[in-house]
């Protein structure tokens, strides 16, 4: 009984808020639900925003044997408010032949799309802010307005350096959304809906009492999640796919003309977009707010999906922290010719796993398939060739 009352903690308290405006017509209800779901969903990533911004400095100077930021407030914790007081008090700089209309609508509407993005997302047992039957297809439809964004921040600062960049990541950003969407598919099939919480709900209950039935327990599953987690970092311009902003070629990119508070929106919403992906893949394919063990099932659902969370955000940051930035010509390579055929297998080998009855026959079979794709992917793009022994012609 306690713990359905901590795991429906939010929903009575926004019962009891809506309790408030009883007798008030149908229509003032609906929306008053609405911003509470807002208000909501923006105080607690606003809070995870100027969390994982100082968290990730601190885990990558650990990683690199130096000192994060330790000054501001106790163990530099208010970092974030120190960041933030700057960038509102920057001066704003807007090029004098800019499109200044364009100019500025361009953080907005990229920062508005990842907002809109979290918001079909089950972040518990009931805890759905906006639960609409074609969740997937709307987060997906919302996200690709993002191309649109990057390149009105290009096209409106009416600088080189900035079209440049705003191309470099359209570029990219439409190559991987194939495999992030083709990828997704497998999942919609087998579940049969385009709804996040029949999705989750569908990966509910345990093999043996302990193994749960999470779609990355599948070989088709794991295949796609890993998938998806790349397309996931080329989307989000993170590390070794932050390509558009190549500070040593190109500046910053698309944001080379902006400063103040509107590069603070830029950075918000590209962690923001982070958020959304792992959370996305998190449902997809991690099940959602189901608890890892059948025996751990009185833990709130809320932390289930917010300890998975930030797993795949500290993978975010130590990536980061290893890899170094590879080249756009490799990174458009990588998608075209081996992550997509990769994504369509995932669609056939979970089709091989469906029609065998989803036992273990099929588990095999399924592994079979992903694997002998693999291989032959493996063997076709064979690069080491291209990094054959250098020889120095010229050398004494």
């Amino acid at each position: 009984m306690s713990g359905d009352f901590f795991d429906q903690a939010f929903v009575s308290a926004k019962q009891w808020l809506l309790s408030f405006l009883a007798g008030a017509p149908d229509w003032v209800m609906q929306i008053a639900s609405s911003l509470i779901n807002i208000f909501a969903v923006l105080g607690v990533f606003l809070t995870l925003f100027a969390l994982i911004s100082v968290l990730e400095r601190k885990i990558l100077g650990r990683m690199q044997n130096r000192y994060g930021p330790n000054r501001v407030g106790p163990f530099g914790l208010f970092q974030p408010v120190a960041d933030g007081i700057k960038m509102l008090i920057k001066e704003d700089i807007v090029p004098v032949r800019a499109d200044k209309i364009v100019h500025f609508l361009a953080p907005i509407l990229i920062a508005a799309t990842a907002i809109l993005a979290l918001g079909v997302i089950p972040y518990g047992r009931n805890m759905t802010p906006f639960a609409i039957d074609g969740g997937i297809l709307f987060f997906f439809a919302v996200g690709s307005t993002t191309e649109l964004a990057v390149f009105m921040a290009g096209w409106g600062s009416n600088n080189k350096f900035s079209m440049l960049g705003a191309m470099r990541a359209i570029a990219q950003m439409i190559s991987y959304e194939l495999p992030l969407i083709i990828v997704t598919l497998p999942v919609v099939m087998v579940v049969g809906s385009l709804s996040p919480d029949a999705i989750v709900a569908a990966q509910a209950g345990y093999a043996l009492g302990f193994v749960p039935h999470w779609f990355v327990t599948t070989p088709w599953g794991a295949a796609a999640f890993i998938l998806f987690f790349v397309s996931g970092l080329v989307e989000s311009n993170r590390t070794p796919f932050d390509v558009p902003e190549g500070e040593s070629e190109i500046v910053a990119g698309h944001m080379t003309e902006y400063s103040g508070f509107k590069y603070a929106t830029f950075f918000m919403a590209e962690y923001f977009g982070m958020f959304a992906i792992s959370g996305l893949a998190v449902t997809l394919f991690l099940g959602g707010w189901q608890a890892p063990i059948a025996g751990l099932q009185f833990v709130p659902s809320y932390v289930w999906f917010f300890a998975k969370l930030s797993i795949l955000l500290f993978v975010f940051i130590w990536i980061r922290g290893t890899l170094p930035r590879t080249r756009v010509d490799q990174v458009m390579n990588f998608a075209w010719k081996f992550m997509l055929p990769m994504a369509f297998t995932c669609v056939v080998a979970a089709a091989v796993w469906h029609y065998q009855g989803r036992a273990f026959g099929g588990w095999l079979w399924s592994l079979l398939v992903i694997a002998a794709v693999y291989i032959a992917l493996s063997r076709l793009l064979d690069t080491r060739k291209k990094f054959a022994t250098r020889t120095y012609r010229f050398a004494e």
